[in-house]
């Protein structure tokens, strides 16, 4: 299976969005970890290697399930901002690796993890990777937040937005990623996928944030970017409801062997 070839800054990308991504990217819903720790059949006291851990969105929530958390990331920034969102929690050690080289121990984890992470990843080397990792009955746990890009008037001018002014927002959108890939990546093993609805309510300081927070959107200094926030005020004075606009999600869960 060919690996998708991205751009060679890919590791950096959010280096400069780290505080708008904590504050404003989405949380899976319980329900989803749920439905991992179901089908792994994971203990409580299970060892969970959250790769792509990003800021720590998805390893906050292993850690509240009472899991040890390997929160591997090769940003800086992004490895930081979770050392400081979580770095009192006992059973947290961050570590600065990749999905192609974790640095961790052979047959060490029982399950790993990827939150709207594996898009990025090259999957022929992750793969190999995660199977080092795992212990012989261990899983593999892929998550992603869609978001809804035709449900209201809103999303919809929301997508148009970002087709307008991002720089290469179709070639790195994560739903190029279908779940033929998912499947392929898993094989000849088999997959549970779920779904379970998601959601965020936004003032306009919360939808700049949303926005800034993705690394396709033009930063502050590019020409692209005021105008971009001029578009995104429009829209949100069209369509606010009460002060604020909603984002929909479907928080999609794939679970399975890699054998």
């Amino acid at each position: 299976m060919a690996g998708m070839a991205h751009p060679p800054d890919s590791k950096q990308r959010f280096s400069d969005r780290v505080a708008d991504y904590v504050r404003y990217r989405p949380s899976y819903p319980p329900e989803a970890i749920d439905i991992v720790r179901r089908e792994a059949g994971l203990a409580a006291d299970a060892i969970v290697a959250d790769v792509g851990a990003g800021t720590g969105i998805s390893s906050a929530l292993w850690l509240d399930a009472g899991a040890t958390v390997y929160a591997v990331e090769p940003n800086d920034a992004m490895r930081a901002a979770a050392a400081a969102l979580l770095g009192a929690r006992p059973r947290l050690p961050a570590v600065a690796g990749s999905a192609a080289a974790t640095t961790l121990a052979a047959g060490s984890v029982d399950l790993v993890t990827a939150a709207q992470a594996f898009h990025w990843f090259e999957r022929d080397a992750c793969r190999r990777e995660f199977r080092r990792i795992l212990k012989p009955a261990g899983f593999v746990a892929l998550l992603w937040n869609s978001r809804h890009v035709d449900t209201t008037p809103f999303l919809r001018g929301y997508e148009a937005l970002l087709h307008r002014f991002a720089t290469d927002y179709a070639a790195v959108n994560h739903q190029n990623i279908d779940a033929a890939k998912v499947d392929e990546f898993y094989a000849p093993g088999r997959c549970l996928r779920a779904v379970v609805p998601n959601s965020q309510t936004f003032d306009f300081a919360g939808v700049r944030g949303r926005l800034l927070s993705s690394s396709y959107a033009p930063p502050a200094g590019d020409p692209r970017h005021e105008p971009m926030l001029a578009a995104l005020r429009a829209l949100f004075d069209e369509h606010a409801d009460r002060g604020g606009v909603r984002f929909d999600y479907d928080t999609e869960i794939y679970v399975g062997r890699l054998e």
